[in-house]
C-alpha cells in the first residue's frame, strides 16, 4: 500500500525531457494528491492543471517549481484539463498574483456559469438525479446538509458567508474555508477562464505541440493534451491508473455523461498509444491498455446492472443498492453520503445507457420517479420464401 501513494511524494519529478511531475496535496481526500505537469516553454513554463487553492498546496508548488530554477512568476499560461476544484483553483490564485492566463475547455462553461451565478445551488443537478431515482432519503440528507449553503447564500452586492461553504465542509471534512466573494462560486475560488479551449486547439509550448482533444464525460468539458510526437497524453481524470473516473459530477452535466464518457475513451483509443500522465496516480506507460480496462468494467458494470432487471422492474436506487461498490465490494449503505450519491447518480447513467441501447426500457411514475426494466425480447421477422423459377 505504501508504493501506491509513492507517487504523491513531493518534487519536481521527470517524465520526459522538459516535463516534470509535480504532485500537490488535497485537502482529507482520498484521492491525496493531485498531479500537476510543469512543461518548460523557452523563457518560462506552461503548467497542465494547477492544484487545489489551498496554502499548503501553493507552499509545495513553489518549493516544487524552485527545484527546477523556476517561480510563479515564471508560468506563462495554465492549461486546464477541467472545471473540478482540485485542477483548476489554485490556477485563479496564481493569476490574481501574477495574472497568469487560464485556458480551460468550452464545454465546461455552463458549469463555470452556473457556479458563478446569485442563483447557485450546491449539487443541484445531483439533487434532481436522486429523487427520479428513487434515492429521496439520500437525497433529503444531503439536502439537509446543504441548507446552510443555501441560508448563507449571498444576495447581490453581498458578501458570502462562511455558511455558506457549510455543505462542502460537511459532505468533506478538511475543506478550506470559504473566501469573500460576491458569489458561493467565487467564495469556493472559481472565476472564468482567459480562454475557451476548442476540440483540435493546437498550443504550442516550447519545441512542443500540444493537441488539445475534447473527452467529455468526467465532466462536460473535459479534454486531455496530447504531445503526439513525443508520445504523452496529459490525461487529467479521464484516465486514471488505479482508480474509476467518476461520471458527470459538476454543476451542469450532459444528458448522458457515462455515453459521452465511452465515446471519449474510443476517441482516445484510436489515437496512437502514449505515456499515460494522470492526475492522480503514477505515470504509466500506455493509455491503451488502461482504456481497455476502463472500457471492460463499464461493460461488466452494465451487464450486471441488467441482470438486476431481469429479477423484475427496480428503481436506479434498488439497482445501486443490489451491486457492490468499490474494489472492497462494499455495500452502497456502508459509502458515505458523498459516494452515496455519487454511486446512485452513475448507477442512473449506466441504466439509462442501456435503455438508450434497447436493452431496457423506462417509464416514470406520477410522483416522477423513474422504473427500469428489461425490455421485451424482440420477435424474429417472418419472412416470406421466394418462390422458384
Amino acid at each position: 500500500m505504501a508504493d501506491r501513494y509513492a507517487w504523491t511524494e513531493e518534487g519536481a519529478h521527470p517524465v520526459a525531457p522538459g516535463v516534470h511531475r509535480i504532485p500537490l496535496p488535497l485537502p482529507s481526500d482520498a484521492l491525496r494528491a493531485v498531479n500537476v505537469y510543469a512543461i518548460e516553454a523557452g523563457s518560462g513554463l506552461v503548467l497542465i492543471d494547477s492544484g487545489w487553492a489551498l496554502a499548503n498546496a501553493l507552499e509545495q508548488l513553489q518549493r516544487s517549481l524552485a527545484a527546477i530554477g523556476a517561480g510563479l512568476g515564471d508560468v506563462r499560461q495554465f492549461l486546464v484539463t477541467h472545471m473540478h476544484r482540485d485542477h483548476y483553483t489554485q490556477a485563479v490564485e496564481v493569476r490574481r498574483l501574477f495574472g497568469t492566463p487560464i485556458a480551460l475547455g468550452e464545454g465546461e462553461k455552463p458549469s463555470i456559469d452556473g457556479l458563478l451565478s446569485g442563483d447557485f445551488q450546491p449539487l443541484r443537478a445531483q439533487l434532481a438525479v436522486l429523487r427520479v431515482a428513487g434515492a429521496a432519503d439520500v437525497a433529503d440528507r444531503l439536502a439537509e446538509v446543504t441548507s446552510g449553503s443555501l441560508a448563507g447564500r449571498p444576495q447581490p452586492g453581498a458578501t458570502a458567508s462562511p455558511a455558506a461553504g457549510a455543505s462542502f465542509d460537511a459532505l468533506s471534512p478538511g475543506h478550506p474555508a470559504l473566501r469573500p466573494g460576491t458569489t458561493v462560486g467565487a467564495a469556493l475560488g472559481y472565476e472564468a477562464p482567459d480562454e475557451w479551449i476548442s476540440g483540435q486547439q493546437i498550443f504550442e509550448v516550447g519545441s512542443r505541440t500540444l493537441t488539445a482533444v475534447e473527452t467529455p464525460g468526467h465532466t462536460r468539458g473535459h479534454v486531455v493534451f496530447a504531445d503526439t510526437q513525443a508520445r504523452l497524453l496529459f490525461a487529467g481524470d479521464h484516465v486514471l491508473p488505479h482508480i474509476t473516473p467518476s461520471i458527470g459530477f459538476q454543476e451542469a452535466p450532459s444528458a448522458e455523461p457515462l455515453r459521452d464518457y465511452l465515446q471519449s475513451l474510443s476517441v482516445v483509443r484510436r489515437m496512437p498509444d502514449m505515456r499515460l500522465l494522470p492526475a492522480h496516480g503514477p505515470v504509466s506507460d500506455s493509455a491503451h491498455a488502461r482504456i481497455d480496462e476502463l472500457t471492460h468494467h463499464h461493460a461488466e458494470r452494465l451487464q450486471i446492472m441488467a441482470g438486476v432487471l431481469a429479477g423484475g422492474e427496480r428503481t436506479g436506487y434498488d439497482v445501486a443498492r443490489s451491486i457492490a461498490w468499490t474494489s472492497r465490494q462494499r455495500t452502497l449503505g456502508d459509502l458515505d453520503l458523498m459516494n452515496q450519491m455519487l454511486a446512485v447518480c452513475e448507477t442512473v447513467y449506466h441504466l439509462d445507457l442501456l435503455t438508450a441501447q434497447g436493452v431496457a426500457v423506462s417509464q416514470a411514475d406520477e410522483n416522477g420517479v423513474r422504473y427500469y426494466r428489461l425490455a421485451a425480447p424482440r420477435e424474429p421477422r417472418a419472412t416470406t420464401p421466394r418462390a422458384g423459377r
